[in-house]
């Protein structure tokens, strides 16, 4: 399967401006059918995909990419490594007991990129579980001791479909070590990134 046939990655991604990505590890957890994941492969990252069920990817083969088949919400669940990702990815998905190993395996110097969906979205449908809603700005406070590029809270519409949705979206910058340790990879910092360029909403 060609990368491309993944689907199109989500707008946060593709508009926000990276740097060279080659070599970098990511981590695309509950990764679905690797859209997310696959635009970085793409670029020459290191991609592992995480998700209990890697059906979607199962015609998917590239060098530089993992995979890990764990439910991370069984009580016996791997942990996440620490201080193992230069990015970390997560879409539409909300497991409030992972988020401090998903805080826990980034980099210093890292970034998380995550965006899913708040608790406006029970008035618009589902999902309704208030486990899986964050409450307002929430995801800003997890992640409090990383530097926000780009934070939006709202209302968004799919640029292919227009379906409505609420959601938040964060990219922020893990504090770097005071001096790079050995063999640790620091990535240089980041201005912060109009919301406007990325946010996509009606």
């Amino acid at each position: 399967m060609h990368l491309t046939q993944l689907g199109i990655p989500a707008p946060l991604i593709s508009a926000f401006a990276w740097p060279p990505l080659a070599g970098l590890k990511v981590a695309d957890v509950a990764c679905g059918n690797g859209r997310n994941g696959g635009w970085f492969c793409e670029r020459g990252a290191n991609v592992t995909f995480i998700d209990k069920d890697l059906s979607a990817l199962s015609p998917f083969a590239h060098a530089s990419a993992a995979r890990w088949q764990w439910d991370l919400e069984r009580p016996d669940a791997p942990q996440l490594p620490v201080e193992a990702f230069d990015i970390v990815l997560v879409f539409n998905y909300l497991y409030r007991p992972l988020l401090a190993q998903i805080n826990q395996s980034i980099k210093p110097g890292g970034l998380i990129v995550y965006e899913t969906f708040t608790w406006q979205q029970a008035s618009l449908g589902r999902p309704r579980n208030p486990d899986f809603l964050l409450i307002e700005n929430e995801l800003k406070s997890v992640f409090a001791n990383f530097q926000p590029l780009h934070y939006f809270e709202g209302r968004l519409a799919d640029p292919l479909t227009g379906r409505a949705s609420f959601k938040a979206q964060l990219i922020a910058q893990k504090s770097p070590y005071p001096t790079t340790h050995a063999g640790t990879e620091v990535l240089g910092c980041f201005p912060t990134q109009s919301s406007t360029v990325l946010q996509h909403h009606r």
